[in-house]
């Protein structure tokens, strides 16, 4: 009973510091990150600020956006040798400064055929 005793609160220990670390670090990097992104950012916002205006109000300009923009990142593949997978090469459009305006757009599309039109979109998911 007293090994119980000691071990649970030695674990307790253990997660309160390694929490509070964790924290520190997290808020660290987070604060870090905010300061990198707001010179970044700055530059893109209009740019940004125009793509999130653009509204579909047009059937034919959401199938025109639905097919030019692509459902998944076209650049992520296996590279394979002989049915073994030698490397993966990551998704890479996440690195795109505009990425979440203009999957927003996609979905702004997809959403206006579906629900303004009736047209059903699963050929583009």
């Amino acid at each position: 009973m007293k090994v119980f005793d000691n071990t649970t609160k030695r674990i307790f220990l253990t997660s309160w510091v390694s929490i509070n670390q964790a924290e520190a670090n997290n808020t660290h990097v987070t604060q870090l990150q905010n300061s990198a992104a707001k010179s970044y950012c700055d530059i893109l916002q209009p740019l940004r600020q125009k793509v999130d205006r653009i509204q579909v109000r047009d059937r034919e300009l959401a199938h025109r956006l639905c097919k030019l923009i692509p459902s998944q990142c076209p650049f992520e593949r296996d590279v394979k040798l002989f049915g073994k997978t030698l490397f993966h090469i990551p998704p890479m459009c996440k690195l795109n400064p505009l990425y979440e305006e203009v999957v927003g757009l996609r979905f702004r599309a997809l959403c206006y055929l579906a629900d303004e039109c009736g047209e059903d979109v699963s050929q583009y998911c």
